[in-house]
């Protein structure tokens, strides 16, 4: 299907906006008259800019305070449309977006508004123009879709059809089956965008909080579902209003919005995606390191040793159990702290993992690898992580660890796994990482929770294949200034015997967080204990989460080296959380 998107939805000027839609892959834009006011390009500059970019001007938006509103009023409005319609004539735009008015001098009567309605649309056929008429959430007496509708089939009129937001319908709580009821010839246009569930006022929540599909808590899909069986064949357009878009780069911006379209076509059915390859675990975790000394120190007094080095790269493999991390020593850029840079997943198929990832518009990243390296598929994560589609110990596919020569050194038989990795994301970012690994890597979103640190608030989302799949904990830093470039990242291993295991680190000479009393005394209030376990817990430094069926998170975490920590986890019981009410104790403490 055609795609098009809302100036309103990308930072910048007009001519930059309509550039990074071209770019991104848009057939059509919606322009938001704000963007063309500001403009210092004539309509029809704008039309044959927007020509030469490929795209094409879907609807022109909005017109307000229309419909139901005393004579003198309505005649005002007719004047002002037929400015609006001369502008759009130069424009090339044929369908114009009406909203339901808010005014305080429009009346309840829908025979009115369908009478004003049709005279709107007399004149706008003159212009060759359609009017698509759209139910505010907040509208004034008119704010639910079917509202619309009714008087849309009232006023009868060829030029005059409805505007369908699911915004707009799904905020409401409205029933989206009722869609069926208008014929698709009626549906003039669709709006789509997503948003996190929460209670506020609804405009407030409109204009600050809208996300594209596949990011927030809507279900964007059923809407959609119900759109096409009624008929309708125009483009999907994304209509997002949000703080965080409005700041960051409108290249990056569209190329989500693109992504998250390209995802519901394929979760309605109509489009034919390489299916996804969901990991069925991490094949590792690389360290980008310009001093591997002190991070290797960490990892043996930990239980790894050095098991095998890249026979043309700086970069050594570490082991315990079945937990591998890649220590690479030939970092380059302007940073040179010891950082968790790339990810390697385990996948059924390679290939199809990368060709999944090229549909939904993931950047390939370029491999230096001399003649005799495994050819590994890459891709990068919006964050700058590397993700590579790994296949290991299978005799069927090249696996990378025979890019490396075993050492003859020994560790312990500790079984070791990695728990999941915590990624901190720069600010403009957070939403387009959620998408990014729940589409192109088939991961599923937990929900998202705030977590307090002692200079802030930050969101964290976890995402998880399965209960023994890989999991990923994404998470948002609580300022701009503090985004994924400075905060630290983090892997998690799984434990048996978190208590044992603690004991030995300490014994080896690990450094190990220092958690502070009170939060063991605040433990105490909380739960019951057995005997002894407690004092052991605040002995060791081990945190402690018991869910609402009884399962149970022991964890800890080291002393931070570079931008990178470990912590060690046991989960018991069925727990499948990640230990959040421990968070801000171990942000106060890792501020210390």
């Amino acid at each position: 299907m055609r795609k098009s998107i809302a100036t309103v939805c990308l930072s910048g000027t007009l001519t930059e906006k309509l550039t990074a839609a071209s770019r991104a892959g848009f057939d059509g834009v919606e322009i938001f008259e704000n963007d063309l006011l500001a403009s210092p390009l004539a309509p029809e500059e704008t039309a044959a800019r927007t020509a030469d970019l490929g795209l094409r001007i879907d609807l022109y938006q909005p017109m307000r305070d229309i419909e139901a509103v005393p004579e003198e009023v309505f005649a005002r409005s007719l004047r002002r449309a037929r400015h609006k319609f001369e502008v759009m004539r130069r424009l090339g735009a044929d369908t114009v977006l009406v909203c339901s008015s808010v005014s305080p001098q429009a009346v309840d009567d829908d025979a009115l508004a369908a009478e004003q309605l049709s005279r709107l649309a007399d004149l706008a056929q003159e212009f060759g123009i359609r009017v698509a008429y759209e139910a505010l959430a907040w509208g004034r007496h008119v704010n639910t879709y079917d509202h619309a509708w009714r008087i849309v089939a009232t006023a009868d009129h060829p030029a005059l059809g409805t505007c369908l937001d699911s915004f707009h319908i799904l905020s409401r709580g409205s029933d989206p089956k009722g869609i069926a009821d208008i014929p698709g010839d009626k549906i003039f246009f669709l709006q789509l965008a997503d948003a996190p569930l929460m209670a506020m006022d609804v405009l407030q929540w409109s204009r600050h909080y809208r996300c594209f599909p596949g990011q927030g808590g809507f279900d964007v899909a059923g809407l959609l579902r119900h759109v096409l069986n009624a008929g309708y064949d125009g483009p999907l357009s994304l209509e997002v209003f949000n703080d965080v878009f409005r700041q960051a780069d409108a290249g990056r911006t569209a190329l989500d919005g693109l992504r998250s379209l390209l995802a519901l076509e394929e979760n309605v059915g109509v489009s034919l995606l390489p299916a996804p390859v969901v990991p069925s675990g991490v094949a590792f975790a690389e360290l980008a390191t310009s001093d591997p000394e002190p991070v290797g120190e960490l990892l043996t007094a930990l239980g790894f040793h050095r098991a095998a080095r890249h026979h043309g790269k700086p970069v050594d493999l570490w082991e315990q159990g079945e937990a591998r991390v890649l220590v690479n020593a030939g970092i380059t850029g302007r940073r040179s702290d010891t950082t968790l840079a790339a990810v390697g997943l385990e996948t059924a198929d390679p290939a199809a993992s990368a060709r999944r990832a090229e549909a939904l518009l993931a950047p390939a990243l370029p491999k230096r690898r001399a003649a005799q390296d495994v050819p590994l598929e890459s891709i990068a994560a919006p964050d700058g992580t590397e993700v590579l589609f790994c296949a290991t110990g299978r005799p069927e596919l090249p696996s990378w660890t025979d890019d490396f020569g075993y050492t003859a050194e020994s560790g312990t038989a500790t079984a070791l796994t990695i728990d999941h990795l915590a990624l901190t994301q720069p600010w403009h970012h957070f939403d387009e990482s959620v998408l990014f690994h729940r589409t192109v890597l088939g991961l599923s979103p937990h929900d998202t929770v705030e977590l307090a640190d002692p200079y802030g608030l930050f969101r964290s989302r976890a995402l998880s294949a399965s209960s023994d799949g890989p999991r990923l904990v994404l998470n948002l830093a609580p300022t701009p200034e503090e985004d994924g470039e400075t905060r630290a990242r983090h892997v998690a291993f799984a434990v048996d015997d978190i208590v044992a295991g603690v004991r030995r680190f300490r014994a080896a000479g690990a450094g190990l967080l220092r958690v502070p009393a009170n939060y063991y005394d605040d433990l105490e209030a909380r739960f019951e204990f057995a005997e002894g376990e407690l004092e052991t817990y605040r002995e060791l430094g081990i945190l402690y989460d018991r869910d609402e069926r009884g399962g149970e998170f022991r964890h800890c975490y080291t002393e931070t080296v570079g931008r990178v920590f470990f912590e060690f986890v046991q989960r018991s019981g069925g727990y499948a959380g990640f230990g959040a009410a421990n968070a801000p104790i171990r942000l106060a403490a890792q501020r210390r």
